[in-house]
Order: structure tokens, then C-alpha cells, then sequence
């Protein structure tokens, strides 16, 4: 079995650099409120103003404080998008946050990268997976051709997406809807939950991809 994931520094890494940034963020910011709050042009005055007024030495623990949590916090979420996959001559498992997928040998026909996102295709031109990632698209391939799997270098059935529009009249009402609350998904940036969306749809025969915030949609073959 071959297992592709971000390297250990970068898995064990982030839960410390992260805390570390951010508190230097904070810190920096603290340090340069006073002068911020002189210049009348600059936007968000209040926000520095406030900052001034923090009595010390409460400022001066709270900073790092408050910008440790927050690095802790997009450490969380980056590792809720890290994605791991294992690949074996019996199956293919991809690993994000909580959720894992498997998929039998019989059920992946091949495999491809399209930009950031990991592609599964069934035998029948189904998509079976479409997951983000940071991970090499060369390593990705090894691991699935190391296996016997076939690797795409492009989308065969790229030119069968279409452009989304709301009420698609070829797309059931439920479709339509869970493609609506995709979008406002996106445009909020809620990665996870457009993700989510996205599996769902899948499950109702249509395949979904982003293009510049804009959803492309095919049918089941």
C-alpha cells in the first residue's frame, strides 16, 4: 500500500508555527496601535484606539494570548482540509478531517489531478471522488500507477461540463436547490460545506467543479 499525505513537518509543524505566527501577529499589533491611532487616513481606527486603551500589563499578556488562539484556530482548519490517500491493489481510501471514502479496485477506473483536486472515475464515466488538496500531483500519480491503476493526465470528459444557472431546466428541483446553497457556500468561502454539497449532489448522478467561483456541472453517463 502507498499513502500520500502533507510530510510530518508539516502535519506536527503547523500546531506549533501557527500559534507562533499569530501571536507575533498580535504582538506587532499591539506594539504599533499607539502610532496607528495618530494617523486619522488610516481605516478601522477605532479597532486600534480600543487597543490602546487595554490597560497594562494586560495588553502586554493578552496579545500573545489572544493571537496564540487564533493561530490555533486556522491550524484546525487547515488540518480539517488536509487530505491523505491510501492506495492499494484491493481499494483506494481518501482520508479528510473525520470522513473516510473507500473505493474497491473494481470500482476506479482511473484517477487524474485537475488543478488542487484529486479526480476518481468509475468504469462508467461516473465520478466517484473530487477532493482538494495540497498534495504533489507526481506523487499522487506514483502511488496510483505503482498500484496498477490507470493515471489521466486531463478530464475525458471535460468538455461535457456545462455553466450552472439557477433553475437549470434539465437539473430536478432538489438538484437546483443543493447547486443554490452551493454557491452562497462559495461565496462565503465555507470550503468544507461547499465539499459537502458537492458529495451529496454527486450521490444524485450530477458532478460538480469550480471554475473562478463559478459552478460547472455534468450528468451521469
Amino acid at each position: 500500500m502507498t499513502t500520500v499525505q502533507e510530510t510530518a513537518a508539516v502535519r506536527y509543524g503547523m500546531w506549533v508555527l501557527c500559534p507562533a505566527v499569530g501571536a507575533a501577529a498580535v504582538w506587532g499589533l499591539k506594539l504599533a496601535a499607539a502610532w496607528v491611532a495618530g494617523l486619522s487616513w488610516f481605516p478601522f481606527q477605532g479597532v486600534f484606539e480600543l487597543v490602546t486603551e487595554i490597560p497594562e500589563p494586560w495588553a502586554s499578556i493578552g496579545a500573545p494570548v489572544v493571537g496564540a488562539g487564533l493561530g490555533f484556530v486556522f491550524a484546525l482548519i487547515w488540518a480539517a482540509d488536509m487530505l491523505s490517500v491510501e492506495v492499494s491493489h484491493e481499494r483506494v481510501a481518501l482520508k479528510k478531517d473525520d470522513k473516510r471514502f473507500e473505493f474497491d479496485r473494481g470500482e476506479v477506473e482511473s484517477a487524474f489531478t485537475e488543478g488542487k483536486q484529486l479526480v476518481l472515475l468509475g468504469p462508467n464515466g461516473a465520478e466517484l471522488a473530487r477532493e482538494s488538496s495540497d498534495l504533489s500531483a507526481r506523487k499522487l500519480e506514483q502511488a496510483f500507477t505503482g498500484q496498477g491503476y490507470r493515471w489521466r493526465e486531463v478530464d475525458p470528459f471535460a468538455d461535457d461540463f456545462r455553466l450552472w444557472v439557477e433553475h437549470t431546466p434539465e437539473l430536478p428541483p432538489d438538484v437546483n436547490g443543493l447547486l443554490a446553497a452551493r454557491k452562497k457556500a462559495i461565496t462565503r468561502y465555507e470550503h468544507e460545506e461547499a465539499a459537502e454539497l458537492a458529495r451529496e449532489i454527486r450521490k444524485r448522478g450530477v458532478y460538480v467543479k469550480d471554475t473562478k467561483k463559478r459552478q460547472y456541472y455534468r450528468c451521469e453517463p
